[in-house]
């Protein structure tokens, strides 16, 4: 069910029977058709283990179930239902997955794929002690959203968002403020930023690096405002 953009700052996804998928609440800017939304205390598919995880680090975005009824319209038809979605005036990045897992923070979510299974991760699973300290100094917390298998994903950011390719030969440096998301094969850790560089611009915010190494790519958002 691939996301239509309808400019920087819009989707547009057609939900036939049998097909579901899961946004952000109050992402719903306008609908037609024969449309349904379930208030999702579960969070997606994680299940409940991953609804514990996030409840317990206050995490959790509330989400939708959006999907349109089986059987027949009034018509006699085929219910189909076209939903627009956008929050907060925020850009959206459309991205596509092929089997692999994206790494993303739940409120970067604004709708994605009912196929998708989400967990929850442990950051310090990703870079031991380190992961855990990334968490803390950029504030995205000690947890962060899983989505994996085949199907879109939307997600917000500030200003637009480049994708950026990691490869074993060539690892990139992000800042913190300014990590969207990630996908591939890729192991992160926090390191600081040496150099003159560091002395000049807004303050300390330049003094951590989040350093992504391994193949696949990572989204950088053209601001360092959080959501």
């Amino acid at each position: 069910m691939p996301f239509r953009e309808i400019n920087s700052k819009m989707v547009e996804a057609t939900i036939l029977p049998g097909q579901r998928l899961f946004s952000q609440r109050g992402a719903m800017l306008a609908y037609k058709g024969d449309v349904t939304f379930t208030p999702n205390i579960q969070g997606g598919q994680g299940g409940l283990a991953s609804m514990i995880g996030r409840r317990v680090a206050n995490e959790a975005t509330p989400l939708m179930t959006v999907e349109v009824p089986q059987g027949l319209d009034d018509q006699g038809g085929t219910p189909t239902g076209t939903v627009l979605f956008g929050h907060g005036g925020h850009h959206i990045q459309v991205i596509t997955l092929s089997g692999d897992t994206l790494y993303v923070e739940a409120d970067r979510l604004l709708a994605f794929d009912g196929t998708l299974q989400q967990g929850t991760m442990f950051m310090g699973s990703q870079g031991g002690v380190m992961g855990m300290v990334r968490g803390q100094v950029t504030g995205q917390g000690l947890f962060t959203t899983t989505l994996k298998g085949q199907g879109s994903v939307a997600v917000m950011a500030h200003g637009g968002v480049i994708e950026v390719p990691i490869t074993p030969q060539r690892p990139v440096h992000v800042d913190p403020q300014a990590y969207v998301a990630h996908h591939g094969d890729v192991r992160n850790k926090l390191s600081t930023a040496l150099g003159w560089r560091d002395m000049v611009g807004r303050g300390s915010g330049e003094a951590f690096q989040l350093e992504l190494s391994g193949s696949g790519a990572v989204y950088v958002q053209a601001s360092e405002e959080k959501l």
